[in-house]
């Protein structure tokens, strides 16, 4: 895991967040999420600089998609968001789940 993802699993590991039970490196199809909760139908992605090039942008969107015809959300954060500001990003993602 990253440093952003080991922050954010810092705070949402073992139903820190309202109960709910959420998962690492989860597969979903023929994707892995960083994190998925089965019970929110939420995915969430923390994403470092190579997800900002052309053609891992287009993947991502793909992906994305692929999620949402599934029934699932999908939350993006990028490894600064939640480096700098894991408070907000924890309130996004309950916000979210409200």
């Amino acid at each position: 895991m990253t440093e952003a993802e080991r922050l954010l699993w810092s705070k949402i590991r073992m139903k820190q967040l309202k109960g709910l039970l959420f998962s690492r490196q989860k597969p979903i199809g023929e994707y892995i999420a960083d994190f998925y909760c089965h019970q929110a139908n939420l995915v969430i992605e923390i994403d470092g600089g190579q997800h900002f090039l052309k053609d891992n942008m287009e993947y991502d969107k793909v992906r994305d998609e692929y999620m949402i015809s599934m029934g699932i959300d999908v939350l993006r954060f990028t490894n600064s968001e939640v480096l700098t500001n894991i408070d907000g990003v924890i309130e996004t993602i309950l916000q979210h789940l409200s």
